[in-house]
């Protein structure tokens, strides 16, 4: 009985999970001149043309483009930047890295936004409006201190013989940890590239502000143009929202295998 209990319970928080994106299905594939009722719900509908109004009005070709840049630029900063400093702080254990590690437990409570005024600032000075790279940095900068977080528990549990090892063969210390170290650490850096990508290609509340050239905006401000300058295109807003998921989706099922062991592993050894 139990065991039925629980199976249950699985099936219908799985349903609760797709219910959402069964609704932006029916709305992406539904005409504009249909109204959302329950119907519609039970009978959906084969509508295709939505998407392709949608990718030329929104012009989401260019805006996939504008994202994966930002997205992937990114995640390469996160990952070589994070993993070194986890590295540094995990295996040489003084004070300065505690004071260090601790200063950057603390940025993960400033949520990113509170930034955003003093960064405009920034930007203004450096000419980072409107530019990919000034993206990229603001990106990396918020999502640091959790991913140094995950990468730093994860190297705790490691065990470090393979590295002295390494060393008395002759290898360098940044040479043991490129060599050696990195490639052991695929499941924490799948789960920083999943939780950090999705952030990245999903984040609006930078991308508004630093982003302001119709050529230069991602995923998230073409889907919001549909609001802002239509009126509420909701069928059309639904498609762009359908095909800015679609790249997000099949990096999530690339990467899902080390997902989970990274997050436990990287939160919970040390």
């Amino acid at each position: 009985m139990k065991k039925f209990l629980r199976i249950l319970v699985i099936i219908l928080i799985t349903l609760l999970a797709l219910f959402p994106f069964y609704i932006l299905s029916l709305l992406a594939f539904t005409p504009s001149s249909m109204n959302f009722s329950k119907e519609l719900i039970l009978l959906p509908q084969s509508y295709f043309e939505n998407f392709g109004v949608a990718w030329e009005k929104a012009k989401m070709g260019r805006s996939i483009i504008n994202s994966l840049i930002i997205t992937l630029g990114s995640v390469a900063v996160i990952v070589s930047f994070a993993s070194m400093a986890g590295y540094a702080i995990a295996r040489v254990n003084n004070k300065f890295n505690r004071i260090i590690y601790y200063l950057i437990l603390g940025c993960m409570m400033i949520p990113g936004i509170i930034n955003t005024v003093p960064l405009y600032t920034l930007m203004i000075k450096i000419g980072g409006i409107n530019t990919h790279w000034a993206m990229i940095l603001v990106c990396a900068a918020n999502a640091l201190p959790f991913s140094v977080f995950l990468f730093t528990g994860f190297i705790r549990g490691l065990p470090i013989n393979i590295e002295e090892a390494a060393i008395i063969d002759g290898c360098t210390k940044i040479g043991s940890f490129w060599r050696i170290v990195f490639p052991i650490l695929k499941p924490v850096t799948s789960a920083v590239i999943i939780i950090n990508g999705l952030n990245i290609w999903n984040n609006y509340a930078q991308a508004i502000f630093f982003l302001q050239k119709q050529s230069m905006r991602t995923i998230p401000l073409a889907i919001s143009m549909f609001y802002q300058q239509y009126g509420a295109k909701w069928h059309l807003m639904a498609a762009a929202a359908m095909i800015g998921l679609a790249p997000a989706v099949v990096i999530f099922i690339i990467f899902q295998k080390y997902f989970i062991k990274g997050i436990t592993a990287g939160s919970v050894k040390g």
